[in-house]
């Protein structure tokens, strides 16, 4: 059966709707109307004969032919645009789209440094960043790559870090710890006032401490749990409550004194960020660029 264009556009955009789990957020990932989508695969059936969904009103759900024809198409299109991404060896500097989901953190501490310079470097690759805290499946998502913290990137995903290990510490500003009980050692932290940071997989993060070889993690009684790292520092800066953070997100608060280091003896090291990418595709020039950037050597 020859293809013509028509059927390699539906079927990319099957792949998408497929992929992502229904019209809506495909159309928002391409950037069309949910009613373009459903008029293309209703004419890809047509013109096959073969029912691909099961629609209802409240899901979209592919049948026993499209669970087949999505493996087909998903090895297809995965060879051609690794035949494009290919060509790309061959131009002076790469080109094309990079979707990249990232933690806020991340985005303000590895990439934001990096990425006006990578934009004059390559202006022939569109970049597109979705700063999301939550954990989300990336190839399901249409991203080329993540950040993440070491530790929690998904198994099945190569993983390449790009910065050192984050050193971890509880601050708070000196308006709070002028009327705030005595602070000796991390267990004294259970009679104050402290901000509990749920992280992407749902769970709150328990603080770790460590002097020397003494090593202390604590689930505190929270005065208030936020989701995200900005709203638990502006807490802090207003004197609300303590908070812990990487040292790197409040060096310029704690170099004006805005901020104070809780317990200064004490400290977390963790695993630094990690840039992944799936293990079945083969590491686009366009990332392959934007790695060597925040790396700062050749990869």
């Amino acid at each position: 059966m020859t293809l013509n264009r028509t059927d390699l556009g539906d079927l990319n955009l099957f792949r998408t709707i497929a992929e992502t789990g229904g019209f809506r957020k495909a159309a928002a990932e391409l950037d069309l109307s949910p009613s373009a989508l459903s008029h293309a695969m209703r004419g890809l059936e047509a013109r096959q004969g073969v029912r691909l969904f099961n629609r209802t009103n409240r899901s979209v759900t592919l049948t026993h032919a499209g669970r087949e024809l999505l493996t087909h198409v998903q090895a297809g299109l995965d060879a051609i645009e690794g035949g494009l991404e290919g060509l790309n060896r061959f131009r002076d500097r790469p080109a094309g789209n990079l979707r990249i989901n990232v933690p806020s953190d991340a985005g303000r501490l590895v990439l934001a440094p990096v990425l006006a310079k990578y934009m004059r470097q390559f202006p022939e690759v569109r970049v597109e960043v979705d700063i999301n805290d939550h954990v989300i499946d990336i190839v399901q998502e249409g991203f080329d790559a993540g950040i993440r913290y070491g530790g929690t990137v998904p198994e099945d995903m190569i993983a390449l870090p790009i910065g050192p290990e984050l050193r971890w510490l509880a601050v708070a500003s000196p308006d709070y710890l002028a009327d705030a009980p005595q602070l000796e050692h991390p267990n004294d932290l259970k009679n104050h006032r402290c901000i509990g940071l749920r992280m992407g997989t749902g769970r709150i993060y328990n603080w770790e401490l460590e002097r020397g070889s003494e090593e202390v993690e604590l689930s505190l009684d929270w005065s208030v749990i936020v989701n995200e790292t900005i709203l638990s520092l502006e807490i802090a800066k207003g004197g609300g409550a303590i908070c812990y953070i990487l040292e790197d997100r409040v060096r310029t608060e704690l170099e004006t004194g805005e901020l104070l280091h809780v317990l200064p003896e004490w400290s977390s090291m963790g695993p630094a960020f990690h840039l992944y990418y799936p293990s079945r595709r083969q590491l686009p020039e366009a990332l392959r660029a934007l790695l060597r950037s925040m790396q700062g050597k050749r990869v």
